[in-house]
């Protein structure tokens, strides 16, 4: 069994479709809603873990998209610029998924991209800037998505 973080982006015209039932109702899949902003009329947002068989969680994800759900990849939006991480450890102790833990004796910060859920704590407690802002519930994203800018 694995486990994926993803984005899912319901536009306005397709947003009050049941969808997210049909992954555990005919893909076998378990999924965790971490995080969701449902704006009436306009757009709804849900960050969710799956788990399931690699295979399933492809074939379900393929469902959502081939259903007009836009999906993100939280593994593509999450970066750490290594050059700029002092590992100092600010970061680990605001991560609530343990994406950022410290390896001891080393005293070395290491990112499990896997497992962040994209919450942005760490880019707010890193002096050092090593963790991009992520921003994934703008109120006013309607229309924007992967590839498009404001």
């Amino acid at each position: 069994m694995t486990s994926r973080n993803v984005l899912l982006i319901f536009k306005s015209s397709i947003m009050y479709k049941p969808r997210i039932y049909r992954l555990s109702k005919d893909y076998d899949l378990v999924f965790n809603i971490l995080e969701a902003k449902i704006l009436p009329r306009r757009e709804g947002r849900i960050l969710l873990e799956l788990q399931g068989e690699e295979d399933q969680i492809e074939r379900g994800l393929q469902f959502l998209e081939e259903g007009g759900v836009v999906i993100e990849y939280l593994a593509d939006k999450i970066l750490r610029e290594e050059d700029r991480c002092v590992h100092c450890g600010e970061c680990t102790g605001l991560c609530p998924t343990a994406a950022l833990s410290v390896v001891r004796p080393r005293m070395e910060v290491v990112f499990d991209v896997n497992k962040c859920v994209a919450c942005g704590m760490c880019g707010l407690a890193c002096p050092y800037g090593a963790m991009t802002d992520i921003k994934l519930f703008d109120p006013f994203a309607e229309g924007r998505t992967a590839g498009t800018n404001p």
